[in-house]
């Protein structure tokens, strides 16, 4: 079985970076120079989501199904720099070849990695394959929109058109899933700045097993699962979880209908 790897990640204003392209005081704050970032966007875009570049990966959480089981962590430790949770993520794609499985991760998640890619000077060959070194590649790649190595849930379901995107915490919640815990994307600037990166990672982690959990809906949708086989693949993620003594995984499976 191909290994299945849903993933979302969690960003802040890169700070250091707008210190540089804005010209800005090195002695600001980085609340301070977030702010001004903010203002920037909101008057050239009336809205203060900074444009992708500008993002700072603070966490990747995974949910990789492979062999016998399913896990659902967070990578690298709190500790670890931007350039090692990103390099972390693609070595795990060196090493596995999985399925990726995002919810939006063609409209975010991953131009946030490959501008930051770039930046660091990650190198991810595997990832980027197009059929260069692996000819299997050339019709199924991470890249292409409409293959199907990187399968964005949202936009599929969307049929591509991005005014019938819908979120990942409403559509979890209309079919019983936990979605949404502790916080949302919108908190996450405030919640960083307070030093809650642990909680972010948290709730980064709850994001990918919602992520996962819609996944194995629509294998049971598209006819990959019979009722069955989806049913034990879903009692498989809620085992495992249940052994966690992690207060975010007891809050989940609390809220799990």
């Amino acid at each position: 079985m191909t290994p299945v790897l849903a993933f979302d990640i969690e960003t802040a204003p890169d700070c250091d970076g707008l210190r540089r392209l804005y010209d800005l005081d090195p002695g600001l704050s980085d609340k301070d120079v977030a702010e001004i970032a903010f203002q920037r966007r909101r008057a050239a875009a009336n809205h203060d989501f900074l444009q992708l570049h500008q993002h700072r990966v603070i966490a990747i959480a995974c949910a990789l199904r492979e062999g016998d089981g399913v896990r659902v962590w967070s990578l690298g430790t709190p500790e670890d720099t931007e350039a090692d949770l990103i390099r972390r993520f693609f070595d795990g794609i060196e090493k596995y070849t999985p399925q990726l499985v995002s919810w939006n991760g063609g409209g975010f998640d991953l131009p946030v990695l490959h501008y930051r890619s770039l930046v660091h000077g990650i190198c991810a060959p595997r990832y980027w394959d197009q059929g260069e070194d692996d000819r299997d590649f050339k019709w199924n790649n991470y890249i292409s929109r409409y293959h199907a190595r990187h399968l964005d849930l949202m936009d599929l379901l969307a049929l591509y058109q991005p005014r019938n995107n819908v979120p990942l915490d409403e559509m979890a919640k209309l079919i019983g899933f936990p979605g949404k815990l502790g916080m949302d994307g919108s908190q996450v600037w405030s919640a960083y700045l307070g030093g809650k990166l642990r909680e972010i990672r948290n709730y980064c982690e709850t994001d990918a097993a919602n992520t996962y959990l819609l996944y194995l809906r629509f294998q049971l949708l598209r006819g990959v699962f019979d009722a069955a086989q989806y049913q034990r693949e879903v009692e498989l993620l809620r085992g495992t979880l249940a052994k966690s003594a992690d207060a975010h995984w007891r809050e989940f499976l609390h809220a799990w209908k």
